[in-house]
């Protein structure tokens, strides 16, 4: 109060110009008086908060410039108290000083979370080999930052429009109302509600997590991102799917990283029955120990099948992730059928053709290629 009326006992000295130069010229010194004050305000924090944690001293920075227009507001406001408008302007103007404050304080708010979330993360890498820990934190961390941002949106946006009065007289009836109005608006913001709180089931249990592969709707991709409604996969040829929250919840899908990203992999030979199993079972322990991709778990030769034409051998190998996986079954499946082309051709599958040859044919002639026609067997005795 006193700056106010300290401002007014400018008044007289402008009596000589109509009122709104007196008006601009209160605007313009109170525009002036804030922002130098925001800089000495600024220096003094700073200093003050020197030592204190990683928390304050990047929020003063990052809040340099809603804070200097929330003090900017504030100033307008004390000059528009002193100013020589009519009292319809002046509360037309307070009113919308009212909301811009409102406002800048939700963005200074959502500035706080950012930091918050981006100082915990900072301690935990995604990089390293072993990051599940660390993909489990980044998950928490990035839903609930995202939840709490809406949330402060919403609480300010409501805020905000609390400060008109038809508005905050339909809020109150609806409150007043109860039943009916609350169950419309329950139904309205069905599909916004239930994702913020599938968001937070998911950000507690972690059914997924950051960068966790996953077999969804017979695609395999990675989880790129989750925000506070949906959920995006980045599949193997860099194609994007679009999900849900609340699918993750609701439907069955395949996580292949949810405790580890080793995983078991399996190549299938189908070849003759004459073909020597020793051989080749040494040819994949070759193969596999040759390989940087495989992991050194897992490595198996085995007959699973014995169909009617061949007999089915798979080669089971183990590798760190789903990636060094495919390409080693690749690997091993190249080198497999390459050494049986070159070692043991018989072994590969053919179709079997048993003649019998009738009485008076000779054998060699009904193999023989184009043979159509008898030859006479030698006379006995």
């Amino acid at each position: 109060m006193t700056l106010i009326t300290a401002l007014k006992d400018l008044q007289p000295y402008f009596a000589w110009a109509p009122t709104w130069v007196f008006t601009v010229v209160l605007m313009v010194l109170a525009l002036v008086v804030a922002v130098v004050a925001h800089g000495l305000l600024v220096r003094i924090v700073r200093r003050s908060l020197r030592g204190s944690g990683e928390f304050w001293r990047p929020l003063l920075l990052r809040t340099r410039a809603p804070g200097r227009m929330a003090m900017i507001v504030v100033a307008l406001s004390c000059a528009l108290a002193a100013s020589p408008l009519t009292r319809e302007q002046t509360a037309l103007a307070q009113h919308a000083f009212a909301i811009a404050f409102v406002v800048l304080v939700g963005w200074a708010a959502m500035i706080a979370v950012d930091v918050a979330a981006a100082l915990f993360l900072r301690r935990n890498r995604v990089d390293l080999a072993d990051n599940l820990l660390a993909r489990k934190h980044l998950t928490q961390i990035r839903i609930l930052q995202r939840a709490a941002s809406v949330m402060v949106a919403i609480l300010t946006i409501g805020f905000a429009l609390m400060t008109i009065g038809p508005v905050r007289q339909w809020g109150l009836s609806l409150l007043a109302a109860g039943g009916a109005a609350g169950v419309l608006v329950g139904l309205a913001l069905q599909p916004l509600l239930s994702n913020i709180i599938a968001g937070l089931q998911i950000a507690t249990t972690q059914p997924i997590r950051l960068e966790d592969q996953v077999l969804v709707e017979n695609e395999v991709g990675n989880v790129e991102e989750i925000t506070a409604t949906y959920v995006v996969l980045r599949l193997w040829d860099e194609r994007r799917m679009v999900l849900p929250l609340t699918y993750f919840l609701t439907k069955p899908f395949q996580n292949w990283t949810r405790e580890t990203g080793a995983q078991l992999g399996s190549v299938m030979l189908y070849v003759d029955y004459t073909t020597p199993v020793a051989p080749l079972r040494a040819k994949l322990t070759e193969v596999l120990k040759a390989s940087p991709l495989w992991d050194g778990r897992v490595n198996a030769l085995q007959v699973t099948d014995a169909k009617e034409r061949s007999m089915e051998i798979r080669c089971l190998m183990s590798a760190t992730d789903s990636g060094k996986l495919f390409d080693l079954r690749c690997i091993v499946r190249e080198a497999m059928i390459a050494y049986l082309r070159e070692s043991y051709p018989q072994a590969l599958p053919r179709e079997r053709l048993e003649v019998a040859v009738p009485p008076g044919w000779a054998r060699e002639a009904v193999l023989a290629e184009g043979a159509s026609r008898p030859q006479q067997a030698p006379a006995q005795g």
